[in-house]
């Protein structure tokens, strides 16, 4: 795996091919997942503020459990913020498009969902909208290149070949040249975050600590999951067509008229088709596809078709979409198919999508490493079918490809953006 030295002390790793072997690297009795959330490498703590962020740390290290549980703390403190800003913050995305796609025939999506997302993300955990701060609309930008820096060595710019291996993944990026703009960020989420703080002294994580996680779990882990799953959401809806489009939009407005016209917890859960299509978007292309582990133990690892020997020490890599797309789970398992968790045999395949960081029927706990925001991110994946089609009822989009991960020497996996064409 990508990169090598100096990066990476040591590149290779035992890759998982199968839904069966995958889920080990959930068993934290068994895989160790400290300093691995990017790859067989860690990004500098200079990028960090000079610690170890939740993402690094195993829930072995006594700050796992703590970290977690402020993040936990600033979900719940936004919960009754989350519908209302969703719906504002995209309800202003979908005002710009219209009239970019009113005076110039085409609108790019990616521009206008990252600003959407970052200010709501800010105004529903923070309640405080970067555009009124001395950040402005300057978020997505920063935190792209801050991003950059620590992604680099597993990304592809579509340069040649030996120039990326000499630029991004020989040397690590040097920190300081994006110190200032991480600054800003920093300075925009200390002040916004107060009350997160609080708790935290509570729990003997001082102020700076847990606002450079804040930080990170706003910007890198929930920002950046919305900035490539809600592009991707959009492709695979829109290359559906137009029965699911009427169909999603005809359930969609049904279930929020019998409900007073307001969306509601209660509305989304009559909506199984809206749902299911959520799931299926999660299963078929996960917005985070890697992920690592190294072994606590000598360990027996069965696949569906063998069993195989890990030494203790080895690193584990699943790449998902081989879990998530296996054909002895899951019946045409390459095609997008709106209504597949539909109904009892639907739910039953749930355990098999794992885009957390664990299956979809299990919650993150302190003592896991299931994604904290889990059930948020379903939420605002929701939200975001529900306000397409309460406005459209039915779109087309140009597809266009965007930067390269690389998932091996010469396997690259290209998330995409979207650009909405016609409305």
């Amino acid at each position: 795996m990508p990169p090598g030295p100096f990066i990476s002390p040591d590149p290779k790793v035992i890759a998982l091919l199968d839904g069966k072997s995958f889920p080990v690297l959930f068993d934290v009795s068994k895989i160790e997942k400290k300093d691995l959330f990017t790859g067989t490498y860690m990004p500098s703590i200079d990028l960090t503020g000079g610690y170890r962020i939740l993402s690094y740390l195993d829930p072995s290290e006594p700050k796992h459990a703590k970290l977690k549980q402020l993040i936990f703390f600033l979900l719940k403190s936004s919960a009754k913020r989350v519908i209302p800003e969703f719906e504002a913050c995209y309800t202003e995305l979908y005002d710009t498009l219209d009239k970019e796609l009113a005076e110039k025939g085409k609108s790019s999506f990616q521009t206008v969902n990252d600003q959407a997302g970052f200010n709501f993300l800010c105004r529903a955990f923070f309640r405080s909208n970067p555009p009124d701060t001395k950040l402005g609309d300057d978020g997505p930008s920063l935190i792209s290149k801050w991003v950059f820096f620590q992604l680099g060595p597993v990304l592809s710019l579509g340069l040649p070949k030996y120039v990326e291996e000499l630029v991004i993944r020989t040397f690590p990026l040097p920190p300081f040249l994006v110190k200032k703009d991480y600054q800003r960020l920093y300075d925009f989420f200390y002040h916004s975050s107060g009350f997160v703080q609080d708790e935290a002294e509570k729990l003997g994580i001082s102020r700076e600590e847990v606002c450079h996680n804040l930080l990170f779990a706003t910007c890198f882990n929930t920002f950046g999951g919305m900035k490539i799953f809600f592009p991707n959401m959009l492709k695979w809806i829109s290359r559906a067509g137009v029965k699911l489009h009427t169909d999603l939009a005809q359930e969609i407005r049904s279930a929020i008229r019998s409900n007073g016209g307001k969306l509601t917890m209660a509305a989304m859960e009559q909506m199984p088709l809206m749902k299911s299509v959520v799931y299926e978007g999660l299963r078929i292309e996960p917005p985070v596809p890697s992920q690592y582990g190294r072994a606590k133990k000598d360990l027996l690892i069965e696949s569906h078709d063998a069993v195989y020997q890990v030494k203790a020490g080895e690193m584990l890599y699943g790449y998902q979409p081989f879990a998530t797309k296996d054909p002895k789970i899951f019946e045409n398992p390459e095609e997008f198919v709106p209504d597949r968790f539909m109904g009892d045999d639907g739910e039953r395949l749930l355990k098999h999508v794992l885009w957390s960081n664990g299956p979809e029927t299990e919650d993150p706990t302190t003592a896991n490493k299931q994604c904290a925001g889990k059930d948020f991110v379903v939420l605002v994946s929701r939200l975001f079918v529900v306000e397409l089609f309460r406005r459209y009822d039915s779109f087309e989009i140009e597809v266009g490809k965007t930067m390269v991960i690389l998932t091996g020497s010469d396997q690259p996996v290209k998330p995409v953006g979207s650009r909405i064409v016609q409305v």
